[in-house]
């Protein structure tokens, strides 16, 4: 349950409507965190527990669940948002910290990860409860209790949920991420993906690696490891729509090369400048893929296939059947050309195109 239904972004709101919001797991985790503060002061369990948004504007009242002494659980309400974590048992347990030190102490139980690389903003060895999360906990137990206190997050079948994500990747090991950076889930939303995008880069700068490999989608990118083996898998980042920022991100972060690898659609959108390849946002422009055609003097039928739809992939199509590689490699040089103007020409980006399978390079730019 919750006091009030989130406002969205207009732009959100349209994308989303008719489809329920939800709440993060750092959200979550501050609503257990206080009740099991309350158990621990009070000796009782609270069938429901109300915890301050980030914002300080609003509060949410969830339904808790009692799991100990001192240990209390929410689940997690993702609303209509595919988040793998929708379901889990956010735990907290609290227990007196004795000897003073931190005022709120929080350590990772099973099924929250904890650090191993640099890079996330966290220190090499503690929980993966980002900032956010930290700050909501942290105001909840201080509605509670001043006194020196421990909580322990803990999810039952963390670590299982974890390998959906890029935590492994990241050097987060033993479980899922305490995230939240407004305490809510949109459906679908682009800006968590966005954010895990560029948390990806940072991870791999501050490891040293100056060598990135962004690939569209996971078939793009189990194609882009065998096309560069040695390179350390903490390098390969899936940016879905997010070129332009994963680009600029790279131009931050001392990155000196950079290999894109994608199929036909979203490199005839990065051909002709457009760096953010959502469909909601741009159309592929069938003028430059004409353009490649005629450019590279492909037949007719290639040349007619580039307006007969507003997909890339007929193009595509008809290319390989008419063994037309041509205006393939005209796009990627044309990507290349545009991704590199876009970071200023810090460093070099090759493109490869891959075909709808992500089985096969058939044209480099």
């Amino acid at each position: 349950m919750n006091t009030f239904e989130p406002e969205l972004p207009e732009e959100v709101a349209a994308r989303t409507k008719g489809l329920r919001t939800g709440w993060s797991t750092g959200t979550c985790a501050s609503a257990a965190a206080k009740a099991a503060v309350w158990a621990l002061v009070h000796g009782e369990h609270l069938g429901t527990v109300e915890v301050p948004m980030p914002n300080n504007r609003r509060r949410v009242t969830f339904t808790v669940v009692p799991a100990g002494l001192a240990s209390a659980v929410v689940v997690k309400d993702a609303g209509d948002d595919p988040d793998c974590t929708h379901g889990a048992r956010i735990t907290a347990r609290a227990a007196w910290l004795l000897g003073g030190g931190d005022l709120v102490r929080m350590t990772a139980g099973p099924g929250v990860g904890t650090v191993t690389k640099p890079g996330l903003g966290l220190p090499v060895g503690a929980p993966a409860i980002n900032p956010v999360p930290r700050r909501m906990i942290e105001k909840a137990v201080r509605e509670v209790t001043d006194r020196p206190v421990s909580i322990e997050i803990s999810v039952p079948g963390g670590e299982e949920m974890a390998r959906q994500t890029t935590n492994e990747r990241l050097g987060i090991v033993g479980g899922i991420s305490i995230l939240g950076t407004n305490g809510i889930v949109r459906p679908f939303s682009t800006a968590s993906y966005r954010a895990s995008v560029v948390q990806q880069v940072d991870v791999a700068a501050a490891q040293g690696e100056r060598v990135i490999v962004l690939a569209t989608g996971h078939r793009s990118e189990s194609r882009a490891r065998t096309l560069w083996p040695e390179i350390d898998p903490v390098c390969f980042v899936e940016v879905g729509d997010f070129t332009g920022v994963a680009l600029r991100r790279c131009a931050g972060k001392s990155i000196r090369t950079v290999h894109f690898v994608g199929m036909a659609g979203k490199i005839a959108k990065l051909a002709a400048g457009v760096m953010m390849t959502h469909f909601h946002r741009s159309d592929v422009d069938t003028a430059v893929l004409e353009r490649a055609a005629r450019e590279a003097s492909a037949s007719e039928a290639v040349a007619e296939a580039a307006t007969a739809t507003d997909t890339a992939r007929h193009f595509f199509e008809v290319c390989m059947a008419e063994e037309a590689r041509g205006p393939l490699n005209l796009l990627c040089d044309w990507a290349h050309t545009a991704c590199e103007a876009h970071v200023k020409g810090k460093f070099p980006v090759d493109v490869s195109m891959v075909d709808y399978e992500g089985s096969a390079v058939v044209a480099r730019g």
